[in-house]
């Protein structure tokens, strides 16, 4: 038998009355909800039960702030030399380079020097704010203020399975992850390239990626930026989803567009780009850093530099349509110094997604940065500080959009399953913590401090009986059972409990309703498609 802490007899004891009294269905009149009122209210202690979508998170919490007015006048001068001093180069894009010398750009070959202020003037016309549409409504969310929206990991050609195995991904894997995004309750997105399918033609995958994140999950998407014309195709399927008139007047997916660093747009993100803004829809102008190798080693040096090659890249969209949704991005890492390989969960790169947000408010963009970031090979104690040490950052920065929320291993190598599942148990405990303290008269607790008074316990009281099913957020993963408890259960690591949660989700996954119709337009474009072109593999 397990031992009983001090005071805990007694403790569980009520508890275990509260709860059964609640999962039976309360007082008289509300047996008859059965299963399914327990079961709901099971979900709301937990954060929602697989599919019951939490909302995204509006933040009311501050923001956290490294540099002062001086610091961010300093980095903002600076990147304006680096605009106009040094510039950006523009590659392998003719029409890019003739619209910033219409602009009033020195256009040199392929290098384009920007006067002081231009970028800046461009951006006024993006919004601060914006919707990225779902196909069902109720899961639209919002892009931009208070927001914070959870995608999970995106671009790893390697998984690592539920039976341990690291190997390359297949569309099967991809499908699985999209379904865990779409049951994940913290999860308000399904992402992108949620892993790299290698067992489709490289020419071809794209248009399976973009059908699975329609059939299997109903949340927003991201779109396809491998090739100007698979940005074309994620447009035409959207339309086919949406309507043509609905996606030339809404966000409906969000592309991530990645500066090829140091101060390089290549003519891969360029066309798709360009594709993405001129169907209004949102890119995500992302600088990919690994300091000390792709920036300066020092903090200030790499926000410059972040800072310049956002202003570059996202005044790009408002060339091509104004009013256009675009995002600042950055993804940040330093280095190990003895062997080159990158590094995550370390202060540097937290200092720089602290700054950037702040010059992203300033510029009034939306902000992309962090995630549930880590270089471990397995979801262990490395990967977890490494994980929470980004993700805390995410929050505390005031993040928009949040790519490689859940999932994230080997340093982006590996998307895996029970990390998965780790990390999106973190996401609920991330929105709950968002939601601050609550100074209502309920948050106070008067009424209950009053009808308990000295030397009793609140357990029984009425406002503990109130609100015990949701006062706290309850994991459905981690342990917290007596040492004797836990080994009678089969001593499991909460790897073990990852791994069965996550068969369990896929076991019961059912995928959300979509219209036979569209489905089968959608197919019947994918077939069209394929047939047009022979299979490539590079």
């Amino acid at each position: 038998m397990p031992i009983k802490r001090p005071g805990e007899i007694e403790a569980r004891k009520i508890m275990d009355d509260i709860s059964q009294q609640a999962d039976a269905g309360g007082g008289s009149g509300r047996r008859g909800r059965g299963e399914r009122g327990a079961a709901g209210r099971r979900a709301a202690r937990t954060g929602g039960g697989p599919g019951a979508s939490l909302p995204y998170i509006t933040r009311r919490i501050g923001v956290y702030e490294v540099l002062d007015e001086e610091g961010l006048e300093l980095i903002e001068r600076n990147a304006d030399t680096i605009l106009e001093e040094i510039g950006i180069e523009f590659r392998d894009d003719e029409e890019a380079l003739e619209l910033w010398a219409k602009a009033g750009a020195d256009v040199r070959g392929s290098r384009v020097h920007f006067p002081k202020g231009l970028c800046r003037e461009l951006l006024k016309t993006a919004p601060s704010e914006f919707t990225w549409h779902a196909r069902n409504p109720e899961r639209n969310v919002h892009v931009g203020g208070k927001a914070t929206i959870f995608a999970p990991v995106y671009g790893p050609p390697f998984v690592r399975d539920l039976d341990g195995v690291r190997r390359y991904a297949t569309i099967e894997d991809f499908r699985n992850f999209v379904k865990l995004s779409y049951l994940a309750p913290s999860m308000h997105s399904s992402g992108g390239t949620v892993c790299e399918p290698v067992d489709v033609p490289v020419n071809k995958r794209h248009l399976d990626m973009v059908y699975s994140h329609i059939k299997y999950s109903d949340k927003p998407f991201m779109g396809s930026v491998t090739a100007p014309e698979r940005a074309e195709d994620t447009i035409a399927m959207a339309k086919l989803v949406f309507g043509d008139e609905f996606v030339e007047n809404n966000s409906v997916t969000l592309n991530l567009i990645n500066a090829n660093s140091p101060m390089v747009f290549d003519g891969t993100m360029l066309g798709a780009l360009k594709v993405y803004a001129r169907h209004n829809q949102a890119s995500v102008v992302s600088p990919f850093i690994l300091s000390g190798a792709m920036s300066p080693v020092t903090v200030a040096g790499t926000l410059t530099q972040i800072l310049a090659e956002v202003l570059a890249g996202a005044a790009t969209t408002q060339l091509i349509r104004p009013g256009s949704p675009v995002l600042f991005g950055t993804f940040a890492a330093s280095i190990s110094m003895q062997s080159g390989a990158p590094t995550f969960g370390t202060p540097e790169p937290s200092l720089v997604s602290y700054g950037a947000a702040q010059l992203a408010r300033r510029l009034g963009l939306p902000f992309r940065t962090g995630g549930s970031l880590c270089a471990s090979k397995v979801p262990d104690a490395q990967a977890a500080h490494e994980s929470a040490n980004t993700l805390n950052m995410t929050l505390l920065a005031g993040t928009n959009f949040v790519l490689h929320a859940a999932g994230w291993l080997e340093g982006g190598l590996v998307s895996s399953y029970e990390k998965f599942m780790i990390d999106q148990d973190q996401l609920g405990m991330m929105q709950k913590m968002a939601e601050g303290v609550d100074l209502s008269a309920e948050g106070q607790a008067l009424d209950a401090i009053r009808e308990v008074g000295p030397g009793s316990h609140y357990l029984g009281c009425a406002h503990t009986q109130a609100h015990f099913q949701t006062a706290f957020y309850r994991s459905p993963l981690a342990d917290n059972n007596s040492f004797e408890q836990w080994e009678i259960e089969g001593s499991k690591r909460i790897e073990d409990r990852a791994n069965a949660l996550c068969r369990s989700w896929l076991d019961h996954y059912e995928a959300p309703p979509l219209d036979p119709a569209i489905d089968e337009a959608l197919l019947a474009f994918i077939k069209d498609r394929k047939d047009s072109m022979p299979d490539a593999f590079t």
